[in-house]
């Protein structure tokens, strides 16, 4: 059974900082490019950023600059680090296999706002 767990959301100051964590089990993680989602009230969900198996990266142009994602295929974990958190940031992030692929996690809520 594939499960995608992400944790690290949480209540932010405009222009501060949080690290995204999402944990991977019952996949070959390593085989999987992986990515981060995020979807806004009212808003289609959004690629935020994208590491293939070869660490490549790809960023939205709303985080450029802003957003670091990163993997630890010895720990099945997939980061984003994510500074200079803005307003428009708030949205609950997802973590998915494959970008895009059948496997979700859960979400976690990130809020920015003073």
């Amino acid at each position: 059974q594939v499960q995608l767990v992400e944790s690290g959301g949480g209540l932010v100051q405009p222009g501060g900082s949080l690290r995204l964590s999402c944990a991977a089990s019952g996949l070959n993680f390593r085989g999987y490019a992986m990515g981060w989602y995020r979807q806004a009230p009212g808003k289609r969900r959004e690629l935020v950023a994208r590491i293939t198996t070869g660490m490549s990266t790809n960023y939205a142009d709303s985080v450029k600059g802003r957003f670091t994602i990163s993997r630890d295929n010895a720990k099945n974990t997939l980061y984003l680090q994510m500074n200079s958190l803005k307003p428009e940031d708030t949205a609950v992030y997802y973590c998915n296999a494959g970008v895009p692929g059948p496997y979700w996690g859960q979400g976690t809520q990130v809020t920015v706002s003073s």
